[in-house]
């Protein structure tokens, strides 16, 4: 029967959704030592953009030749994004311990949040996809947040969205764990491909 063919829409997101479990297994084995947390998402980035476009070979291998090629950069960014949010979060702890709850330091979360988001939102999908600068590609990351703001808004929204869902009862609780990370980092990545296609066409055209 087509309905169940290869070929069929039912087939493509069974298949889809099994390679997203894979690739959770993968990336939350690979954090297991929580300093390559970093690198494992990297590896698994890389992996997802080639999902979003059918693009993708082996997802083990992959994973793996893309965890040792993008180790360091990995590694730092990692650490940088934990350091990062976890300096919004201790500012937003201090506004509610202090007594009157510091309208300053309220807007100084806020931004700071805003910023750190922007500016971390597509660099490990930039680190996986290209060879650049750590620098650099956080640099590129907060320029296409600027530039692509509606959709990088729409994306951060889905996001958000994954994670209610994922957190709506027991059962979405299992689906959080056997496949959340890897979801949302396909996620990321399917809306960082589109965007990097079109900003590679428009480089051809200057070029």
């Amino acid at each position: 029967m087509k309905f169940f063919s290869v070929d069929s829409s039912l087939y493509r997101f069974l298949s889809r959704f099994l390679d997203v479990m894979k690739l959770n297994f993968l990336w939350i084995l690979f954090s297991l030592p929580v300093v390559t947390m970093g690198a494992s998402t990297a590896a698994a980035m890389s992996v997802a953009l080639k999902m979003a476009d059918d693009e993708e070979g082996y997802i083990g291998k992959d994973f793996i030749r893309a965890f040792k090629e993008n180790w360091k950069q990995g590694t730092l960014l990692g650490i940088i994004t934990i350091i990062a949010f976890y300096a919004v979060y201790l500012d937003f702890e201090l506004m509610r311990a202090s007594e009157d709850g510091s309208v300053l330091l309220l807007i100084i979360g806020i931004v700071s949040a805003f910023i750190v988001t922007m500016a971390l939102s597509y660099s490990f999908p930039l680190i996986a996809r290209y060879e650049n600068t750590l620098t650099r590609s956080i640099q590129n990351s907060l320029h296409i947040s600027r530039r692509f703001f509606g959709r990088t808004l729409l994306m951060l929204i889905v996001i958000w969205i994954e994670f209610l869902v994922l957190q709506f009862n027991e059962i979405m609780l299992f689906f959080a764990i056997v496949m959340g990370p890897g979801l949302i980092i396909f996620t990321i990545a399917a809306f960082s491909k589109r965007i990097f296609v079109m900003l590679e066409k428009e480089m051809e055209t200057e070029s």
